[in-house]
C-alpha cells in the first residue's frame, strides 16, 4: 500500500488535545513508507467550536469516512451524549468494508453506540470505565491498560494515553523504526509498559531521596543483564527495605519485582524489533537467564511466542 489514508472525526466543543494527537502521530511524516494522507472531517456543519475557544474549519465531510483505511474518534463531548446518527452509520460502514476503527479516550463511548465494541474487549478513560460498563453492557472493559487492540478496533484510556495507542497503530502499519522516530520527535516513549492504574493518583518525588531513586531506576534500565533484587536496590540506594519498598511504589506505582519485569519486556520488544539476535542472547541481555524464562514472561504479557512477535513487527517494517 502506496498510501494510507486517515479519517479523523472533530465535532463541536472537542478538545484540542485529543484532536492534536492523531494529527501530530499520522499527519507530519508524510516522508516515511507507506505515506499517510490525513483529514480532519465532521459529522457537523463548520466551523466548529473547540473546547478552548476557537473555531475549526474541517476539510471534509463524513464522505472522507467512505474511503478511509483508517477511522479515529479522538474522543466524545459528553459520555450522555448519542453521537449524530450519520456518524454512527459511517463508523459502521466503514468498519464492515475493512477499515480500523480507533476510539481514543472518549471515542470509545461513540464507538460502543454504534455497535462496534459489541462482544469485544475495550478500554476508556479510568474515571468512565464505571460509567462505560454500565451503559454498554456487552462491552468487555478493562480500565487498567494504556490501550486495547481487538483487531480492527483500537481504543485507548484517557488523554495522553491516546498517544501510546497511536504509536502502536503506527508501529503495526509501518513497522517499529517509523514509531520509534515520531515517538523521538514529539520526546515521548514508543511504548511504555503498565497501564492507566499507575497513573491514577500517584503522588510525584516529594524529596532528594525520591530524586536519587529516580537515578536508580535509570542506573537499573541501563543494566538489565545483571540480577536486582529487592534488597541490592534498598542497599544502593542506602535506604532499609522497608524504606526503600515505601518510596519505590510511592515513585513507580509498583513493586519492585513488578517494575523489573516490564523493564525487561520492555528491553526485549525492542531487540527483537529492531534486530536479529538469537532469543536466548536477548533473554542475557534483559536479564531473564534463560530463554524459556523470556519466553514464559514474553507469552503471559503479550499472548504471543516472541518469535511471531518478531515477525509481526519486522514483516510492517519498509524493506
Amino acid at each position: 500500500m502506496s498510501e494510507i489514508r486517515v479519517a479523523v472525526v472533530a465535532f463541536d466543543r472537542i478538545s484540542p488535545f485529543h484532536l492534536s494527537v492523531p494529527c501530530v502521530v499520522f499527519g507530519e511524516n508524510r516522508l516515511q513508507a507507506p505515506a499517510y494522507r490525513l483529514q480532519v472531517c465532521a459529522a457537523e456543519a463548520a466551523p466548529l467550536a473547540s473546547s478552548a475557544g476557537f473555531g475549526l474549519l474541517p476539510a471534509a465531510g463524513l464522505e472522507a469516512l467512505d474511503t478511509a483505511d483508517v477511522v479515529i474518534v479522538p474522543s466524545w463531548r459528553d459520555p450522555a451524549e448519542t453521537a449524530p446518527a450519520p456518524l454512527l452509520a459511517a463508523l459502521r460502514a466503514a468498519h464492515d468494508r475493512g477499515a480500523r476503527i480507533v476510539g481514543l479516550c472518549l471515542g470509545a463511548y461513540v464507538l460502543a453506540q454504534a455497535g462496534l465494541l459489541d462482544g469485544r474487549r475495550a478500554t476508556t478513560h479510568w474515571a468512565y470505565a464505571d460509567d462505560f460498563a454500565h451503559r454498554f453492557p456487552a462491552v468487555t472493559v478493562d480500565a487498567d491498560v494504556l490501550y486495547l487492540d481487538d483487531g480492527s478496533l483500537l481504543t485507548s484510556a484517557g488523554t495522553a494515553a491516546g498517544l501510546d495507542c497511536c504509536l502502536h497503530l503506527l508501529r503495526q502499519l509501518s513497522g517499529a523504526a517509523a514509531a520509534n522516530s515520531v515517538a523521538r520527535r514529539l520526546v515521548t516513549p514508543p511504548h511504555r509498559q503498565g497501564g492507566q492504574a499507575q497513573y491514577i493518583e500517584q503522588p510525584l518525588p516529594e524529596s532528594a531521596r525520591d530524586g536519587r531513586l529516580a537515578g536508580l531506576l535509570d542506573w537499573v534500565r541501563a543494566n538489565l543483564q545483571q540480577p536486582h533484587t529487592l534488597d541490592s536496590l534498598a542497599a544502593r540506594a542506602l535506604m532499609s527495605r522497608r524504606t526503600f519498598t515505601r518510596h519505590f511504589r510511592q515513585l513507580t506505582g509498583s513493586t519492585v519485582q513488578g517494575w523489573l519485569l516490564a523493564q525487561r519486556l520492555a528491553l526485549t520488544q525492542q531487540l527483537l524489533e529492531s534486530g536479529a539476535l538469537p532469543v536466548e542472547q536477548i533473554a542475557q541481555q534483559a536479564g531473564f537467564g534463560s530463554a524459556a524464562s523470556l519466553r514464559l514472561h514474553f507469552r503471559q504479557a503479550f499472548g504471543v511466542a516472541p518469535s511471531a512477535w518478531r515477525q509481526t513487527f519486522q514483516a510492517a517494517t519498509p524493506g
